[in-house]
């Protein structure tokens, strides 16, 4: 590790990665700075790897660290190392951009270096830029649900997976969600992954009506968790697992297993924690890109709900009205009247 007056050099996977600004503060709680932001993704290096490899990646930038100001840089800058690998992704608009697409670790490094705290990479490789390997789901509590009521839809959603042949793959996301990491075999389209997405949905609100919504309208969502289907569709993304978030404790997005699930506290699972439970247990998911689920129950599912009312919902607002898609406008401007308060 050499030192400058404001940077320093680091040796990563054989590649020298330059830190500017080693000692600014990112994370005010503990005075975490960015050279311990650094540190942590070296200490879980394979962990952090595994859920962005070969991914395109968005680039979410806060040079002032976690209350700062951020942004989203969907193409990598001119100036940038010759070693760093990208790909070129197509966007609904038709716009394309080159994106991070990391291989090593050396890769995160340098983002973090940019002022990414986390990653969010899509769910498709570079070498079939169409075809997802892995179905999202994205649990998201509305104002005044506590985290206790995401653990007990969490572990419904394993229940339904399990009932259609998929195997789930928990974590926090790192704010005040789950994620369920859902691998599948590359056969599906951007479209039919978000259609078995929003089965799934569906049939969380079917049978959990009390706790889970798939409205997409925050109004009709009330106080239960939203089952954001949406995140499935061309470029959306989430945070990937052992990203750092953007919240003066850095929390992170962490990998769990199943039977931690039910008392799991994300207030625990902090930059300053990671390391020491990585080096005792590993990744708890260093074993899912073994398994390629079979999206064809969801998608049957889908077509048993759509004979009962149930189309399409809608999608999000940069995408084109999409065939079968309800009016994409929010209750109550459905016939010109301005929503109250």
């Amino acid at each position: 590790m050499a030192a400058g007056a404001n940077s320093i050099e680091i040796d990563v996977a054989g590649k020298t990665v330059a830190v500017s600004n080693p000692d600014k503060v990112f994370f005010s709680v503990r005075g975490e700075t960015k050279l311990d932001l650094v540190r942590y993704y070296l200490a879980v290096g394979e962990g952090a790897l595994r859920g962005v490899a070969r991914r395109p990646t968005v680039l979410k930038r806060y040079p002032e660290g976690a209350t700062g100001p951020h942004f989203f840089q969907k193409r990598v800058p001119h100036k940038r190392p010759g070693w760093l690998q990208t790909v070129v992704v197509e966007f609904p608009s038709g716009e394309h951009a080159e994106e991070l697409c990391p291989i090593d670790v050396a890769h995160l490094i340098w983002a973090v270096n940019l002022g990414c705290l986390d990653f969010n990479p899509w769910p498709v490789r570079r070498e079939d830029l169409e075809h997802p390997d892995e179905l999202r789901v994205d649990l998201d509590p509305q104002p005044g649900i506590g985290f206790p009521r995401v653990r007990e839809l969490a572990l419904e959603v394993r229940d339904v997976l399990e009932e259609v042949g998929l195997t789930g793959w928990p974590k926090t996301s790192g704010s005040r969600g789950m994620h369920v990491l859902v691998p599948i075999a590359p056969r599906w389209g951007f479209t039919d992954v978000r259609r078995a997405a929003l089965a799934l949905a569906r049939e969380l609100e079917r049978r959990r009506g009390d706790l889970a919504t798939a409205a997409w309208w925050k109004q009709e969502r009330g106080e239960k968790i939203f089952v954001d289907y949406n995140q499935n569709a061309r470029d959306r993304t989430v945070a990937s697992a052992y990203s750092v978030r953007a919240n003066p404790e850095a929390r992170v997005s962490a990998p769990l297993n199943w039977g931690e699930v039910p008392d799991v506290d994300p207030a625990e699972l902090t930059l300053a924690t990671m390391p020491a439970r990585y080096r005792a247990i590993g990744d708890p998911h260093a074993s899912a890109e073994a398994i390629a689920g079979d999206l064809s129950a969801l998608l049957e599912l889908a077509v048993r709900q759509a004979k009962d009312g149930h189309g399409d919902a809608p999608w999000p607002p940069h995408f084109a009205k999409q065939p079968g898609e309800p009016p994409r406008v929010a209750p109550g401007r459905r016939r010109g009247r301005p929503l109250p308060g």
